[in-house]
This record gives C-alpha cells, sequence and structure tokens, in this order.
C-alpha cells in the first residue's frame, strides 16, 4: 500500500442510521475522505469501513 492508494469508505452513524459512502486517499498512515460530520450533527460515533481500489 502506497501514499497513492485510493479507497472507499463507508461510514454509517450509529446515532440516526445515517449511511455516507465516500472516496479516500491514504495520507499520513490514515485514510482521509474530508468527512467532518453527519447531518444530524454527530462527529464522533460511527461505524467505519474502507475497501481498497485496485
Amino acid at each position: 500500500m502506497n501514499e497513492q492508494s485510493k479507497f472507499i469508505v463507508n461510514i454509517e452513524c450509529s446515532h440516526c442510521g445515517e449511511r455516507f459512502i465516500l472516496k479516500g486517499r491514504m495520507k499520513k498512515g490514515k485514510v482521509e475522505t474530508g468527512f467532518k460530520r453527519c447531518v444530524c450533527d454527530n462527529q464522533d460515533e460511527f461505524d467505519i469501513s474502507q475497501e481498497e481500489l485496485s
């Protein structure tokens, strides 16, 4: 996995159940998507999974 790896990131809010599917890139050992908070204002409690794109 190099620094230019692309990922699909699935995020589900633990509060309201809203789901987000985002694209992200590996930066400093962490996948960055730009996601900050859910529409219900939740910023901390999410179920997150990621899959590397080939």
